[in-house]
């Protein structure tokens, strides 16, 4: 069954929850925006389907719906925000705000975020730059579900990367994704619908190929962006390295096999050498490199003739990165945004626990 609920009405039950589990009303808007564009972008995996996960980490005692968020080590383009175990989708955009202002003032900023939780999808932090005329970047460490090239340990999270960078009368460059071949997302969704996952996807506990989107809770890994080592993984292996490094390593949060786990049912990792989740956020001034006209200018024509490219047989066009997102946000805040099955059943489950109108 799916039903399509307007996007304000979704935005406000989900503000509701985020308050029912103690957030300030800023905080609860603040959660819920971040968490509702990845469904208006038609990132379904990352969106409010992960609602009922955020509520049942604070139940668990694994984030802290009242935060201190506060900068712990700075200098005039660098800093390290502590998110004091709050979620990810609050500390996120103050860390984000913190790397604007250092850019607004210096020409860049570079925050390193530690002691925080999952932050939502990487693309909407990025793009609160591009707002400000600047290229934003955003990264985040996750738990360990990922093999290393060659491995049949899980040792690095799907880690996604996001460069986000403004144009003149073209829309923004969004480059949003994760450093495996596949997010664990996307399982969850092939799991729901009962569907096999592709070739080059998952790997089972003892190194093998398969596609049982299942295997994860088997004792398999997911596989860095490549599959293998004849297609690359050995490149997506080493770009999910540097998320982790400069996410966490660099801030003080926990790194490679000891990040911990989205899901409160899953035990803590033992012997962590840090603090909670880490991010990495970047802002740059267009005209902390040359006028910021003539580059949207340069970035128009770039974006120009990407887009007049001959395409392949059987396809229309080539995009550029973003367009898929930004069309699907059109579409969605005018039909609203579809939710499914579990996902529908668990969202009524939660009115009915807080006593929330659902839509």
């Amino acid at each position: 069954m799916e039903r399509l609920i307007p996007y304000e009405q979704l935005l406000n039950f989900t503000r509701e929850i985020f308050q029912k589990i103690g957030c300030s009303p800023q905080d609860a808007l603040t959660a819920s925006t971040a968490l509702l564009s990845a469904d208006l972008r038609g990132i379904d995996s990352h969106g409010v389907a992960r609602l009922i996960g955020y509520v049942r980490l604070q139940e668990a005692g694994r984030a802290n719906p009242r935060p201190v968020i506060r900068i712990i080590h700075e200098t005039p383009s660098t800093a390290v925000v502590d998110g004091d175990g709050g979620l990810g989708l609050v500390v996120a955009p103050f860390a984000m705000q913190v790397a604007i202002e250092k850019a607004r003032q210096v020409g860049t900023g570079w925050v390193s975020v530690q002691h925080s939780n999952h932050f939502g999808i990487a693309g909407y932090h990025a793009l609160k730059a591009v707002e400000n005329d600047m290229i934003g970047i955003a990264m985040t460490n996750a738990s360990a579900l990922v093999a290393p090239t060659f491995s049949a340990e899980r040792l690095l999270g799907t880690n996604p990367i996001c460069v986000a960078v403004p144009a003149g009368t073209e829309p923004p460059f969004v480059a949003d994704l994760a450093t495996t071949t596949a997010a664990n997302g996307k399982l969850e969704i092939l799991q729901r619908k009962g569907q096999q996952a592709p070739e080059g996807w998952i790997q089972d506990k003892k190194g093998n190929s398969t596609t049982d989107p299942h295997a994860l809770k088997t004792g398999g890994a997911l596989l860095p962006l490549g599959g293998d080592r004849e297609h690359g993984s050995h490149k997506g292996y080493a770009l999910g390295a540097i998320v982790d490094i400069f996410s966490a390593v660099l801030s003080g949060a926990n790194y490679g096999p000891w990040v911990p786990p989205f899901p409160a049912y899953v035990p803590m990792p033992t012997g962590m050498p840090g603090k909670g989740i880490g991010h990495f956020f970047g802002a740059m001034r267009l005209d902390a490199f040359r006028p910021a006209d003539e580059f949207k200018q340069d970035m128009d024509k770039w974006i120009g003739r990407f887009r007049s490219a001959t395409p392949v047989a059987g396809h229309e066009k080539v995009l550029i990165p973003g367009d898929p997102e930004r069309e699907m946000e059109f579409i969605r805040r005018q039909s609203g945004i579809p939710l499914f099955g579990v996902v529908l059943e668990e969202l009524k489950g939660l009115a009915e626990k807080f006593g929330v109108e659902f839509p």
